[in-house]
């Protein structure tokens, strides 16, 4: 195994870029520390250069007030790559300059220098591989895709002309640079009054203009978190990609990995619940499963759920993973809903959950376990006539993705699945027949849920989709034709 920056290759150094402040999605933390699918959105770009082969020290500008928060994130991470975490200049020019002088103290000759900005979290290793590959024959290398708009050139609100878009191109980040031409640049830059740049691979073409600048493919998915609906966009694509999917065991790792273990089932008499405590045991797992039918475990009620537990960890004396299937759903109109249904509704599809969390924590916190909730499309956008259960999933998310931070240093994750619509005995009581290749089975939502419990996610929500690779394909629960009769409800 190669030494970092040994003889045989330049080092490559990946600075990581921090400075921006947030003001412009409106927050007041730096748009970096802002959580991205269970984690800060640096700490998805540090793992990315953590893992990366070709990549062998980090060096991360930081905006000076938040330099502490970087450092607990790669300390509870782990990263072993981090040289220093060093504070950002007053501009992009001003940190691009410190970030070389940082590059220069570590020795290591002329390396290879990555800049790369912070909030682009879904860089892939193929960008890197190119980038670094690329650096062997060219001194500065840029990412860009080529652009889908129509630029436009104007003077005020005139256009003065519109520049063949074959030729055009958007730029990304990483840019790549071996470290004497770059600091060649910015020696050049500094005599000159009139300079003023915000990308390292303009200082090369303005100050260097006989340094050919060779273009590496970027992609789509590397994009910049700078608006609010950015932060939406890329934890949906986190799902999308396989950095936010749970990924497939073989046989034997499920038993591995499960044997042995404990696995808590609210709501586990039938459909996914009981289909995950099926699988769980399947594999050598120790599963309890309850539910009102079956056990009598009613799990709006607190001392119930403290009940089981207590009644497993007894038997076994650990509970590693907790699983809540159970819930209600009313289909109607709420005006036309009794106040008994309202207040089931709201204790079984939201306080349960959160009376189970709380009687969850101790003792995942004790085996750094994992605890699973389940949400549904109708999430996204409240859905007339079940504004009730809608809803109630809206506010599980959010319980997951809050409870995601406030578990994340005892060790605890929390995620939510969202299966499209699925075939089980609650939905065909709300919602009568419909065709069964329009729906996922119970089993395979139940095979993903024991990924995302093996998997070291937290505050995600994992869509279960009938096109998914992993699945097949169906719609929502939330489009379902065929509604039953108007006041039917149904409950696991």
């Amino acid at each position: 195994m190669r030494e970092r920056g040994s003889s045989s290759r330049p080092g490559t150094v990946a600075v990581v870029l921090a400075g921006g402040t947030g003001q412009r999605i409106g927050l007041r933390i730096p748009k970096q520390l802002i959580k991205i699918a269970g984690k800060p959105i640096i700490a998805h770009t540090l793992a990315i250069f953590e893992a990366a082969p070709e990549v062998d020290h980090v060096i991360v500008m930081m905006s000076p007030d938040h330099i502490a928060d970087v450092e607990k994130i790669a300390a509870d991470a782990g990263f072993a790559k981090i040289t220093a975490i060093l504070p950002g200049g007053a501009t992009r020019n001003d940190t691009t300059r410190r970030a070389i002088a940082a590059v220069e103290g570590l020795g290591l000759g002329d390396c290879n220098v990555l800049f790369h900005d912070a909030v682009r979290p879904l860089l892939s290793q193929r960008i890197i591989h190119d980038c670094v590959k690329a650096l062997r024959t060219h001194r500065a290398v840029d990412v860009a895709i080529p652009s889908s708009d129509t630029v436009i050139v104007t003077d005020g609100d005139v256009i003065t002309g519109i520049p063949d878009r074959s030729r055009l191109r958007r730029g990304q980040t990483p840019q790549g640079f071996r470290l004497s031409t770059i600091r060649r640049a910015y020696d050049l830059a500094a005599g000159d009054p009139a300079f003023d740049a915000t990308d390292d691979c303009g200082v090369v073409l303005r100050y260097l203009p006989g340094e050919p600048i060779h273009v590496v493919a970027g992609d789509e998915q590397n994009m910049k978190v700078t608006q609010p609906v950015d932060i939406y966009l890329t934890d949906k694509l986190f799902q999308l990609s396989s950095q936010g999917l749970p990924r497939r065991r073989t046989e034997d790792e499920y038993t591995e990995r499960l044997a042995g273990r404990t696995l808590v089932v609210f709501g586990g008499s039938y459909g996914i619940g009981a289909d995950v405590a099926r699988l769980g045991e399947a594999y050598g797992a120790n599963a309890f499963a309850f539910s009102r039918g079956g056990t009598g475990t009613h799990v709006e009620n607190a001392a119930d759920v403290r009940a089981a537990l207590e009644s497993v960890y007894d038997a076994t004396g650990r509970v590693d993973y907790v699983v809540n299937t159970a819930g209600v759903l009313r289909v109607g109109p709420l005006v036309a809903a009794d106040p008994e249904t309202v207040e089931e509704a709201i204790r079984v599809n939201l306080l349960a959950p959160i009376h189970i969390a709380r009687a969850s924590h101790p003792y995942l916190a004790e085996t750094g376990g994992q605890l699973l909730l389940y949400t549904s499309s109708s999430y996204t956008r409240g859905r007339g006539d079940y504004s009730l259960y809608s809803s109630a999933k809206a506010a599980v998310v959010n319980l997951a993705q809050a409870l995601a931070d406030e578990w994340a240093a005892d060790g605890v994750r929390i995620n939510c699945v969202n299966p499209e619509r699925t075939s089980t005995p609650m939905r065909s009581s709300a919602f009568g027949e419909e065709p069964p290749e329009s729906l996922l089975s119970s089993e395979a939502v139940a095979r993903t849920s024991i990924d995302v419990l093996l998997s070291t996610l937290t505050g995600h929500v994992v869509d279960v989709l009938r096109h998914d690779p992993l699945q097949p394909r169906g719609a929502s629960e939330a489009d379902a034709p065929g509604r039953s009769p108007r006041g039917e409800k149904s409950r696991t």
